[in-house]
C-alpha cells in the first residue's frame, strides 16, 4: 500500500487514527441505481461482467467519478470464486445465486476443489488496473462469509431463512464442519489474491448470518470467520465484517478478528458500540429506504448516524445494507458532500 493510500481518510479510520471528517463508501454503490452502470453492462450477464477485467474496471470506478467517495469497492459477486473453482452456478436475473446439484452429502464435497490464483486471474488484472486508476483512493476488495456461501450451496438458491442449511448445520455437524472448513480455506485464497493484487482493504460480507442464534453463531460460524481473518492478519491490510440482521451478534462478529464491524441499520451507533468490544472501529448505518425519501428526511438522519458514530472509536460513513436500484444517485452525491462538511469527533 503506497503513502498516500495509506494517508487516506478510510485507511486511517479502518485503524481507528484521527480524521477530520468521518470518510464515507457505500455498500453497492457501483449497481442499478446508477445509469452509467447500467448502459455498461447492458447485454451482459452478471457473472460474464465479473469475469470481465475491463468492465470491472469502468463499473468500479463510477461511483468513484459520480460521489467522491472515499473508498472504491471491487465490483464482483460473492459468487465468483466458486464459479472459478468449478462449481455449475449462476446469478439468474430477478432470482440471484442458484446451483443445479446443491450440496447435501461429503460426496459433494469434492468439487469444493482448493482456489489457485489462476482461477481468478481476470480479478488481479482488474485490480492492477484500478490501482493505476485510483491514485490515493483505497480499494476494497471482498468475499462472502463460509456462513452464507454454505446457504446458498445448500438450499439451492435463495431463501428468507434458509431452512435446510440450518438443518444441515443442526443434524450432520461433521459435514458441516468439512463444508465450512472448505469455503473459508477458498475464502482465503481469494482475499489473499485480492490483496497481493493491490486491494487496500478487505470486507467480508456474510449476508445471511443474522438467522442464527448467538449460540449457534459461535458453536457453527464463528470459527470460519475467525480462520479467514487471522490468515489475513499477515498482510497487514484492514479488513470489515459485515453481516444483516446480527444485532445480537455484533459482539460476536467483533471477535472474529476485523478491524471494523459494520452495523446494519436496526441497530443505533451508540448502542452497537457497547456490544462490540473496544478495539474496533465501526462502519454503517443509515438505512437504504431513507434515501427514496425527500433531502430534508436524508440530511436529519444522517445527521443524526453521525452524530452516534462519534461514540464509537472511529467511524466509515456507509449504509445499513446495499444502495437500492431505485436510489437517485444525486441524493447519494448530496448525501456524500454532507458527510465530508461534518467535522469528525476527536478519536478516543
Amino acid at each position: 500500500m503506497d503513502t498516500q493510500t495509506a494517508d487516506s481518510a478510510f485507511i486511517r479510520a479502518c485503524r481507528r487514527q484521527p480524521v477530520s471528517y468521518a470518510p464515507v463508501w457505500y455498500m453497492r454503490q457501483a449497481g442499478r441505481s446508477l445509469p452509467e452502470y447500467r448502459a455498461t453492462r447492458a447485454g451482459t450477464a452478471m457473472l460474464d461482467a465479473c469475469s470481465n477485467p475491463d468492465l470491472i474496471t469502468e463499473i468500479t470506478l463510477q461511483p468513484v467519478r459520480r460521489y467522491g467517495v472515499d473508498a472504491a469497492i471491487l465490483f464482483s459477486d460473492i459468487v465468483v470464486p466458486l464459479r472459478a473453482v468449478g462449481l455449475d452456478i449462476d446469478i439468474r436475473p430477478g432470482v440471484g445465486p442458484v446451483i443445479d446439484k446443491p450440496v447435501s452429502d461429503d460426496g459433494d464435497l469434492a468439487r469444493l476443489r482448493d482456489l489457485e490464483p489462476g482461477d481468478v486471474a481476470f480479478v488481479s488484472r482488474a485490480i492492477e488496473l484500478l490501482t493505476a486508476e485510483l491514485g490515493g483512493t483505497p480499494l476494497i476488495g471482498f468475499a462472502g462469509g463460509p456462513f452464507t456461501l454454505a446457504c446458498y450451496l445448500v438450499d439451492g438458491g435463495p431463501s428468507k431463512t434458509f431452512d435446510r442449511t440450518r438443518s444441515l448445520m443442526y443434524g450432520n455437524p461433521e459435514l458441516w464442519r468439512a463444508l465450512l472448513g472448505r469455503l473459508a480455506d477458498i475464502t482465503i485464497s481469494f482475499l489473499t489474491v485480492q490483496v497481493e493484487a493491490g486491494a487496500s482493504a478487505v470486507q467480508l460480507f456474510d449476508s445471511w448470518a443474522g438467522i442464527v442464534s448467538p449460540e449457534d453463531y459461535r458453536r457453527s460460524v464463528l470459527p470460519y470467520s475467525r480462520r479467514i481473518f487471522a490468515a489475513l492478519a499477515a498482510t497487514g491490510v484492514p479488513s470489515i465484517h459485515f453481516g444483516v440482521g446480527t444485532g445480537e451478534l455484533l459482539g460476536l462478529l467483533g471477535e472474529a478478528g476485523a478491524d471494523v464491524v459494520g452495523v446494519d441499520w436496526r441497530v443505533p451507533l451508540d448502542d452497537a458500540v457497547h456490544r462490540v468490544a473496544p478495539g474496533k472501529a465501526l462502519q454503517g448505518n443509515l438505512d437504504p429506504a431513507v434515501l427514496l425519501a425527500p433531502w430534508p428526511v436524508i440530511e436529519e438522519r444522517a445527521r443524526a448516524v453521525l452524530n452516534k458514530g462519534r461514540m464509537a472509536e472511529s467511524h466509515i460513513f456507509n449504509l445499513g445494507h446495499g444502495v437500492l436500484p431505485d436510489t437517485d444517485p444525486d441524493m447519494l452525491a448530496r448525501l456524500t458532500d454532507l458527510v465530508h462538511s461534518v467535522p469528525a469527533g476527536p478519536a478516543r
